[in-house]
């Protein structure tokens, strides 16, 4: 694949059972680096990333075909959002009116609720240009969708770069006050392997601080510093080191699923370091740059060997990881963290790369 000049293969993914034509977009670039989206929850099905010895691999978790995401609970790949993670018994009230969205995960709502973001259409169309080649998505939720206010236009942009980075840019309007809060939910793996564990990634996060949460996994509104705790990244650490940990956070999530303050972006609005994942026996590392400034650490808690993945594979416990930069879970019911709310007359824009290497 190496010296095929960049572009964007556009193909059949599906229908739907409404009937409608879903499709999957492949975007290569000369650098040997390929990455399949779908318009269906606008998820990222594959990125085929070379070793060290220069072997492609896929080092994400997702399905063969449309019926798997269709079925999907786990958010294998996909976009997430009217609000990405979780809002305090599916409430919060915006210019005094209380709204009610609804609740999928426990007592919260989680992830825009279960016809999210990642359950719908996007309209999608490839776009080239010369940072390289990607494919726009677009999606309008109508007010009142899961309970938010306000009509939503959505843009999502996946771009591949030539330097085997994937820049995802998001944007929306709002014609009325709602909370915004769009991420990516890609579960990685950069062995290649999903019959193999993450435990011994070395992982790093550019974070000082953690939003801790309580028994349903909604922050109790404290900063509490890493320092000393199973939560400090600041230097490479294999995600497993402290996984059986005594440690009540830990026990709550049933391993790491808990919101990480970033320590800032770019005087100029552009991304920022926020981690850095290496894997010692492929030589694979990830880097992850946002303007987001919370960054979600997942390590694959909800994986219990029931899911059927690409192959057929099951997908196992610590199969898989999710870096997700967001702003902070439950804002809308919490002042004292950054903003989550769209005015009209504003748009939400933001920014996250994902750069692959070897080392």
């Amino acid at each position: 694949m190496t010296g095929r000049p960049p572009d964007v293969e556009r193909a059949p993914f599906g229908r739907l059972a409404t009937g409608e034509l879903v499709e999957a977009f492949t975007l290569r670039n000369a650098g040997g680096m390929e990455v399949r989206v779908t318009g269906f929850g606008g998820a990222i099905v594959s990125v085929r990333v070379p070793d060290r010895e220069g072997q492609p691999g896929d080092v994400v978790l997702g399905y063969d075909d449309l019926p798997g995401y269709v079925a999907d609970e786990v958010y294998l790949g996909a976009l997430v959002g009217r609000y990405a993670n979780r809002i305090r018994r599916g409430r919060f009230s915006l210019d005094g009116t209380e709204y009610v969205l609804e609740t999928n995960h426990g007592p919260n709502h989680l992830h825009g609720g279960r016809r999210g973001f990642h359950k719908v259409l996007w309209s999608a169309e490839p776009v080239e240009g010369p940072e390289g080649v990607g494919v726009a998505l677009r999606y309008t939720s109508p007010d009142g969708e899961e309970g938010y206010p306000g009509t939503l236009r959505a843009g999502v942009r996946y771009l591949l770069t030539g330097d085997n980075a994937l820049v995802v840019d998001y944007h929306a309007t709002a014609d009325r006050p709602t909370p915004v809060n769009l991420t990516q939910h890609t579960y990685f793996n950069l062995t290649g392997d999903p019959g193999r564990d993450i435990l011994g990634h070395k992982l790093q996060l550019h974070a000082e601080g953690f939003t801790p949460v309580d028994e349903t996994l909604i922050p109790t509104g404290e900063i509490a510093p890493v320092a000393g705790t199973s939560f400090d990244f600041r230097r490479p650490t294999p995600i497993g080191a402290h996984l059986d940990a005594d440690d009540v956070q830990l026990a709550r999530a049933g391993g790491y699923d808990h919101n990480f303050v970033l320590l800032g972006r770019g005087t100029d609005g552009s991304p920022a370091p926020a981690a850095r994942v290496f894997e010692p026996g492929t030589g694979r590392v990830l880097e992850v740059l946002t303007t987001e400034p919370g960054l979600q650490f997942y390590s694959g808690n909800f994986l219990d060997g029931s899911i059927r993945g690409k192959g057929g594979r099951r997908y196992g416990p610590r199969c898989g990881f999710c870096l997700e930069p967001q702003h902070f879970p439950d804002s809308p019911n919490h002042p004292e963290f950054p903003p989550t709310i769209l005015r009209p007359g504003e748009r939400y824009a933001s920014r996250t790369v994902y750069r692959f290497g070897v080392a």
